[in-house]
């Protein structure tokens, strides 16, 4: 039996590795405390369970749903992007339900690239830009994030050969796996290179919501000119302790919107209505709600930096997103590193070099596990000997 060669030439994904990781310390009856996976630790809201139980009940959510989402789900979208952004969207065109962000995100590159066609992608960055444009058949070339830079792409880097021939360019900010956070004079920039360059501009906005110390992110679409030339995805996942119940969206220029929802609509058959219902009730949860949330992960986040800077690893606490990337010491590669964490003390975290080669020479840290883990896993990271 033969494979088609984009199956023979995929990469495991990356946390599965991980997961095989544990799997294999478990089954020696080793306790691993697991830093890899970016999976919210605390409960889907009450108010947004009661909505899926009260969903589930109606007999018009048995059926197939439609594939853009229901009216009211995309109205209470547009009500979230007027009040958090400024920004006015039609619901009946410029916006979409997901079934969780990464499909989208994957199905994207079907609505803009044909084989040989070329996307611009950071580095390092969440493995499914790439992966979804070598399923649509074309390749990626990728812009180095730079630490000295803030992580922001810089498109003077983009070669200009490379970028007349570019279809899609993809930003992801609050960024995973860095935690860089970008201005709002970031994305007029983008914007304005995608104009100059006609290429479609692709933001991973599934962090926007997930903020510190009285940080805002930004959206995109507040740049002036977004909507001629831009799509952004959203995420419930990590912004409601959502990630089982897949509820996400994209919005942007309506043509772009349109193009997602054709492809969409001959791949899958739309996301459950009940689920859409939950998402109705995630976007309604009050703002102490999320404040409150978000206060967990910023304890979290100043305790595990604090040890990794005891420790040797100099580790910056940022203003968005779920995880601390953070540089290794000198004589490791970041799976040599990863290795020695997780041999020396049990503790899992994620090579940076997962998220392409720009990562090499960093860790990611996700702050969604428990306290407790926390503390524990701080406990055995303390204990580390980087010299050993």
């Amino acid at each position: 039996m033969k494979f088609a060669e984009r199956v023979e030439n995929l990469p495991p994904y990356l946390f599965v590795g991980i997961s095989r990781a544990i799997a294999a310390k478990k089954a020696q009856g080793i306790d691993v405390i697991s830093f890899g996976i970016g999976d919210p630790d605390m409960q889907t809201p009450a108010p947004v369970l009661d909505a899926l139980v009260e969903g589930s009940k109606k007999v018009v959510n048995h059926k197939y749903p439609e594939s853009e989402g229901l009216p009211e789900f995309r109205a209470r979208v547009a009500k979230f992007y007027n009040d958090r952004f400024g920004v006015k969207l039609d619901p009946a065109t410029e916006i979409i339900n997901l079934i969780g962000a990464k499909e989208g995100i994957a199905h994207a590159a079907l609505c803009f690239i044909d084989p040989g066609d070329v996307s611009i992608s950071p580095d390092p960055a969440y493995p499914v830009y790439e992966i979804g444009t070598m399923f649509a058949g074309g390749t990626t070339h990728f812009v180095r994030l730079k630490e000295d830079n803030g992580y922001l792409i810089d498109f003077a880097d983009i070669p200009t050969d490379v970028a007349k021939k570019a279809k899609t360019l993809w930003i992801n900010y609050p960024n995973n796996p860095t935690g860089a956070v970008a201005p709002l004079s970031f994305f007029d920039e983008a914007v304005a290179y995608c104009k100059e360059f006609d290429i479609a501009l692709l933001h991973d906005a599934a962090y926007t919501e997930v903020t510190y110390d009285g940080y805002v992110a930004p959206s995109v679409l507040q740049a002036k000119g977004a909507m001629d030339i831009a799509m952004e995805f959203h995420s419930l996942s990590k912004t409601a302790n959502m990630t089982g119940w897949r509820v996400g969206f994209a919005s942007g220029n309506p043509e772009m919107v349109n193009a997602l929802m054709r492809v969409k609509s001959n791949i899958d058959s739309g996301l459950s209505q009940a689920n859409q219902e939950m998402g109705i009730a995630a976007l309604d949860l009050p703002s102490e709600w999320l404040d409150n949330n978000n206060e967990v992960y910023r304890k979290r986040r100043d305790k595990v930096v604090s040890v990794l800077n005891e420790i040797g690893v100099p580790a910056v606490a940022p203003k968005g997103a779920l995880y601390i990337w953070t540089p290794i010491p000198e004589g490791y590669t970041s799976a040599e590193f990863a290795q020695k964490l997780l041999d020396d003390v049990d503790v899992v975290v994620t090579p940076g070099n997962g998220y392409g080669p720009g990562g090499e020479g960093y860790i990611r840290l996700s702050l969604t596990i428990p306290d407790d883990q926390i503390d524990e896993g701080l406990r055995r990271l303390a204990q580390l000997r980087i010299n050993a």
